[in-house]
């Protein structure tokens, strides 16, 4: 990929920056003996730690616009010790995805969001980039018994291969549908390997799986209003709103409150 320029200056000045807040002996280099007229490492220390050569980094430095990888970009990442916040950083400049996500940002649940349901009142859960339950609050455990009090739950599985979902869900098709348009949009952004194996055990429990998801539709979760037929309860409507964390972006709160009747109000 080629950089474009206003983003290939934003980076260079950026790799610059992080270049002279660090010291050879930080990198594992020793420096030569004598008067060193950089504040940090030089451009030809950078490089080397980087694996590539002076000339093609001291361009990236300039702003030129050079053909960047995302796999030499993270080598870039990780020789100058970026932290979590700068690597992302770096990688949304660039307009690349990270082959190699940093660990703590996306295996580890932070407690801030574990905790965030039981401060909501109203239904409230939080998905992962696979749409997997992280952590529900009282209120939508009641709601959503099948699918939350369940092992592992998730919510296209729960769709999918429930057959409650059919009943609980007000219109099972339309549901679906959005559901599946829904995570195809956020599918881009997760794990390759986990997102395929998902999909297979998906279309394998399915044959209706397999039609939509050949429809490639693509919506954003934005929420709306929401109805589902309780067991006990009976219809109930709601309306949802879904936020992104903007600390950890594959995180997604997802809450309904409770609304007065609608005669035309989809599930989920």
């Amino acid at each position: 990929m080629t950089v474009r320029s206003s983003a290939a200056i934003a980076i260079g000045a950026f790799l610059r920056a992080r270049r002279d807040a660090l010291s050879p002996l930080e990198v594992g280099l020793h420096p030569t003996p004598g008067r060193r007229r950089a504040r940090g490492l030089r451009r030809e220390e950078a490089a080397y730690i980087c694996g590539i050569s002076t000339t093609w980094y001291t361009w990236l430095e300039q702003g030129r616009d050079v053909s960047c990888s995302a796999a030499t970009l993270g080598r870039i990442a990780t020789a100058l010790r970026l932290t979590t916040a700068e690597r992302v950083y770096l990688f949304e400049l660039a307009g690349l995805k990270d082959p190699q996500t940093p660990r703590r940002l996306y295996d580890i649940i932070p407690a801030a969001v574990l905790t965030m349901p039981e401060q909501v009142k109203a239904p409230c859960y939080v998905l992962d980039r696979l749409w997997n339950v992280c952590t529900a609050n009282a209120p939508a455990r009641l709601l959503f018994g099948e699918w939350l009090n369940g092992d592992a739950p998730n919510l296209l599985r729960y769709v999918f291969l429930s057959s409650g979902a059919r009943d609980f869900l007000n219109d099972w098709e339309q549901s679906a549908r959005r559901v599946l348009a829904e995570f195809r949009a956020d599918s881009v952004h997760g794990e390759k390997g986990q997102v395929e194996s998902l999909i297979e055990t998906l279309r394998a429990g399915n044959p209706e799986f397999d039609r939509l998801w050949h429809d490639q539709a693509v919506l954003s979760r934005e929420g709306g209003a929401r109805r589902f037929r309780h067991p006990t309860d009976g219809i109930l409507n709601f309306d949802q709103t879904t936020l992104i964390f903007a600390t950890w972006p594959q995180y997604k709160l997802v809450t309904l409150t409770p609304t007065p009747p609608a005669s035309n109000a989809p599930d989920i």
